[in-house]
Order: C-alpha cells, then sequence, then structure tokens
C-alpha cells in the first residue's frame, strides 16, 4: 500500500520519481528529475530542485533548500547532482548544494547525518555517515568529511579541507587546514588540540586501542625532537598494527592540497 500524502498546496511536479510513503507539507516545492525514496517527510516550505537525490526516511524541515545552483561562479547552468543518503535530518534553513562540472559532478552526502539549522554543505562536498553539523556550520567546496565527525556550532570550513573520520570541530572555529582521524579542534585559526577521546569511547574502541592512538599522537605532535616525517615514520614502526593508530598516520601520509592542523607547540 502506497501512503503517500501530498498536500493540495505543495508543487510536485510531473516527473519526480516518487517512493511509496513519502509526505510533502503544504507550499513545498519538488522540482521535476528529483528523486524522493520511501518514507521522505517533507514538511511545509522546503525546496527540492531537480538535482536532488534524497535517501529513504529522510526528514527535511521548513525552509531548507536543497541541490539549488552552485555557488561557484564558474558554474553555468550544467547538470549536476546532490545525492543524501538515508535517514538524514535536515533542519531549518538548511542548504546544500550540488557539485560542478569543473569539480567532482556531485555532491554526496551519507547516511544518519544531522544537519541544524542554518548549515551548509557546499558543491562538490563529500560527507560520510552519522556526521553532526551544529547551528550554522559551513562546510566550503570540495570538503571531505569522515564517518562520525561533528561540529560544533558556526565553525567554518574552508575549500578542499579534509575532516578525518571520528574527529570533533569546536564552535566558531575557522579550519582552514586538514583534521586528522580523531583529532579534536578549536580556535580561529583552528588549531589540534588531542584526541577526541569522549568520541572515541562512544565508538565502543577498547581502551587499548584508544591508549596506542594516544601514544602515537603524543609520538607524532607531542615529541620536539627531530623532523616531523622522521617521527611519523618512527610511530609508523611502533604503532602499525594498531587500526585507529594507522588512521592517523595514513591519513597524514595522504596527498592533500590543503596543509595539516597542527598544535600550537608542534
Amino acid at each position: 500500500m502506497n501512503d503517500t500524502n501530498i498536500h493540495p498546496s505543495a508543487e510536485v511536479e510531473h516527473g519526480v520519481k516518487l517512493g511509496t510513503g513519502v509526505k510533502v507539507g503544504p507550499y513545498s516545492v519538488v522540482k521535476a528529475g528529483a528523486e524522493i525514496r520511501d518514507g521522505v517527510i517533507i514538511h511545509g516550505q522546503a525546496y527540492i530542485a531537480a538535482s536532488v537525490t534524497l535517501g529513504e526516511g529522510c526528514e527535511v524541515f521548513p525552509q531548507a533548500v536543497l541541490g539549488m545552483a552552485p555557488q561557484d561562479v564558474k558554474y553555468t547552468g550544467e547538470e549536476t547532482r546532490l545525492v543524501i543518503g538515508a535517514r538524514n535530518i535536515i533542519r531549518e534553513h538548511v542548504t546544500m548544494n550540488p557539485g560542478t562540472a569543473v569539480g567532482n559532478g556531485i555532491t554526496v552526502v551519507g547516511d544518519d547525518g544531522f544537519f541544524m539549522i542554518g548549515s551548509h554543505v557546499g558543491h562538490d562536498c563529500v560527507v560520510g555517515n552519522h556526521v553532526t553539523l551544529a547551528n550554522s556550520v559551513a562546510l566550503g567546496g570540495y570538503v571531505q568529511v569522515g564517518d562520525y565527525a561533528s561540529f560544533g556550532g558556526l565553525a567554518g570550513v574552508h575549500q578542499f579541507v579534509r575532516i578525518g573520520h571520528h574527529a570533533f570541530v569546536g564552535a566558531m572555529a575557522c579550519v582552514t587546514n586538514d583534521v586528522i582521524p580523531y583529532g579534536m579542534i578549536q580556535g580561529n585559526p583552528a588549531r589540534l588540540n588531542g584526541l577526541n577521546v569522549v568520541g572515541m569511547q562512544r565508538a565502543a574502541m577498547s581502551r587499548a586501542s584508544i591508549q596506542q592512538a594516544r601514544a602515537a599522537y603524543k609520538a607524532i605532535f607531542s615529541h620536539k625532537e627531530g623532523v616531523f616525517e622522521d617521527r611519523l615514520k618512527h610511530a609508523q614502526s611502533l604503532y602499525k598494527q594498531d587500526k585507529p593508530a594507522m588512521d592517523i598516520i595514513n591519513f597524514i601520509q595522504t596527498r592533500s592540497l590543503r596543509p595539516l592542523c597542527l598544535p600550537d607547540d608542534c
């Protein structure tokens, strides 16, 4: 049984792919070309552009605008996509832009995210699963965000920055450099301030793994002896059997367009 419910004042154009059990509230607009999968709830006065795929069980609150033209002066109207995964909560005034032809052509948001009021996902971003953006967080274009990363209110992230999985970005942080997995950063400009131990514990990581990750962090960032690359290689030799420690090391070793966010005394 298809219990889809479209309010009479909503504008759902012919050509929208609608799943079962979809609810669209008053005065919302869903443009032809959009794909709205099973169980999606779109509250009143939201706008879903033609470029959008909205995954199963998502809930979109009033005044959210999904899939409008990227905020990029090089964009000339080419067809690109915004693909949003399942069970995301997208609160009031959230904006998410599709990709650009000069970029990836697609913006991807994973599953089970929580996007609070006024947050923004820029063009060509890749956002993982279980990501939380608090109020008015802004991700610039091409930002990559790992699973379970969390952002405090009003934080801003520069284009091309990578945010590692389980990282925590403090409120009002200005993030211009890459953030390691499990890293905790704050400030303007943002600086690395240890590991997100609370997040690691919530992820049910063992005490031994957390201790190994902290030891690797100390070996890489806290010791003053030698050059950074030598300390990194030494940590790799010491902790090569520990996954969280190697997550940090592999992230650092991966080529990037942005430098690494470091502690003040590194």
